[in-house]
């Protein structure tokens, strides 16, 4: 039988420094909350907003899958592989960062603020040499799972070492699809970007999450025209 939760909006930790506004779905900084630690191998989803010019001075990460997925504006990346990169609003950012790496998070645009989605997985390969890859993607099609991250470097959208796949979806008000799992043991956290869905009977809105597990697959309706990030991840690692 499935089980499922679902991570209201409002319910998310907040933090407000004035240059930066963010929202995190697990626990994270300042924000702890030990019934909100992780989803599977998900260990942080951060809706963050930066204002114009400001950002992450250079700080360390270690054995984590970091993906970005800007939501609108840029945001300039430079590590100390060597990377300097921007990252475009329809671009997806992935790090290993593995054995060490630091890096640096900026918006580029003085006048202009950046919103995205900053998401790190615990890897199913510790202590890797650290990679970057950064990818356009589809956000244009209509009514389809669109595959943005996978465990296959040879497959759609960039690739992290944990056996995960990501899906980036538009759905208009009425489409109903179902998603059907890749890995045995796997589980889906849906966060809404925009819109209103029915899950397994539930509804959810704009900036919830909803999870569910011990599935084969799961039909998700678009209530109105909604976006949505679908990560399918390991629950057990």
């Amino acid at each position: 039988m499935s089980q499922s939760i679902i991570h209201k909006a409002n319910s998310r930790g907040a933090a407000d420094h004035g240059w930066l506004k963010s929202y995190h779905t697990f626990s994270f900084a300042g924000y702890y909350n030990p019934e909100r630690i992780n989803f599977g191998a998900l260990r942080v989803l951060n809706d963050d907003f930066v204002t114009g010019g400001m950002g992450f001075g250079e700080h360390p990460h270690d054995n984590m899958e970091i993906i970005s997925i800007p939501l609108e504006g840029d945001l300039q990346h430079k590590d100390s592989m060597g990377n300097t990169a921007t990252i475009k609003t329809g671009e997806i950012q992935v790090m290993s960062a593995g054995t060490g790496i630091y890096h640096s998070e900026y918006n580029p645009n003085p006048e202009k603020p950046v919103k995205f989605l900053q998401i790190w997985l615990f890897p199913n390969k510790r202590n890797v040499s650290p990679r970057y890859d950064q990818q356009k993607i589809d956000d244009q099609t209509k009514n389809e799972f669109v595959q943005i991250l996978s465990p296959d470097s040879n497959d759609s959208g960039v690739w992290i070492y944990q056996d995960a796949w990501f899906s980036l979806s538009n759905f208009e008000a009425g489409t109903s699809k179902n998603y059907k799992i890749h890995k045995e043991d796997n589980g889906v956290y849906i966060f809404l970007l925009e819109g209103s869905l029915e899950i397994d009977g539930k509804t959810i809105e704009t900036r919830d999450g909803f999870g569910i597990w011990d599935i084969a697959n799961v039909e998700i309706k678009a209530l109105t025209n909604s976006k949505f990030l679908l990560m399918e991840v390991p629950m057990h690692f």
